[in-house]
């Protein structure tokens, strides 16, 4: 045997005995004879086990609830939020990203979502990608980091080296950073600032974390988003008044928005919305403050972009 032979075996023998030690890739007996069972017994299976996901997010609510304060501090100066993880938890990370600007009205640039082996890697897989650590720094270090980004790594075992590397340049360049497993005592956890671990147990079939641990991941990223959206002023109670209207559903959305805000007449609602460009939560002002398109600009650019701050002083 040669040694760059000796080496991948022992390589292989390590990770498989580390993989072994893992909640999210144990084996469960009790569902080998799976593939035999009925079409609906299968489907009440699986629906049960994914019942017990958002009680094992619970468990997390005070360490995510501290991460999100911590995240809304930092973008209320201008940090941005990046997400960094491989195969589905690098994809559901540029999900939760990618869906930011329609919802959020944010720029490109302030919620990011990077996967290992780049954009290509939402589709097709990349072998090799995710155990790189220096592919992430790079990756990062084309971001320019300041101490007022976050930066999220996303990983179901919580040991893969492109998240963790990730967590561990953003840490080292002052960065908040927040890592997200579903294993308990995970090196991504150890690595961050704010460690959210939510252990879903083993998958319906043997290390399939798109299932359990995947919706795991998805429901944190959309508490992490919209819960710092929120804090940040996006929203009017539950009304996405930051919404940009990029199509006509949209634009439908908007004008119902701005009537269930504010109780206007249909005239009314088109009137503000033409005095303020289409931006729904200045249109919202001009209507329940009694102001002029430019005031309402100027009072939500005073308040930070909060609304309620914004309706405040434009009737103090």
């Amino acid at each position: 045997m040669t040694s760059s032979t000796a080496d991948a075996s022992s390589n292989y023998h390590s990770l498989r005995a580390e993989l072994e030690t893992l909640t999210t890739e144990a084996f469960r007996p009790e569902l080998s004879q799976i593939d035999r069972l009925s079409t609906l017994e299968i489907a009440k299976i699986m629906n049960a086990e994914d019942a017990t996901v958002p009680t094992a997010v619970a468990t997390q609510l005070p360490r995510i609830a501290a991460a999100i304060d911590a995240v809304a501090e930092r973008m209320s100066r201008g940090g941005r939020l990046i997400y960094a993880g491989a195969g589905t938890a690098g994809r559901l990370g540029v999900l939760d990203a990618s869906e930011c600007p329609p919802t959020f009205n944010t720029g490109p640039s302030e919620v990011v979502g990077l996967i290992a082996g780049g954009p290509s890697a939402m589709v097709t897989s990349v072998e090799g990608a995710e155990d790189s650590k220096e592919l992430a720094e790079a990756d990062l270090k084309e971001l320019s980091l300041t101490p007022d980004d976050t930066v999220v790594g996303v990983s179901a075992s919580g040991r893969t080296p492109y998240a963790v590397g990730a967590v561990e340049h953003a840490r080292a360049r002052g960065a908040l950073t927040i890592g997200l497993s579903c294993n308990a005592h995970s090196a991504l956890a150890a690595a961050a600032e704010h460690g959210i671990e939510i252990v879903v147990g083993p998958e319906l079939l043997t290390g399939s974390t798109r299932l359990k641990a995947g919706t795991a991941q998805k429901l944190v990223l959309n508490m992490l988003s919209t819960i710092t959206m929120i804090r940040l002023g996006k929203t009017y109670g539950n009304l996405m008044v930051d919404v940009r209207a990029s199509n006509e559903k949209l634009r439908a959305r908007s004008r119902r928005i701005v009537a269930l805000a504010t109780g206007a007449s249909d005239e009314e609602i088109e009137q503000a919305l033409a005095a303020t460009d289409g931006e729904v939560k200045n249109a919202i002002l001009t209507i329940l403050g009694g102001v002029d398109g430019p005031t309402a600009a100027r009072l939500l650019e005073e308040s930070d972009g909060h609304l309620r701050a914004a309706l405040a002083a434009s009737t103090g």
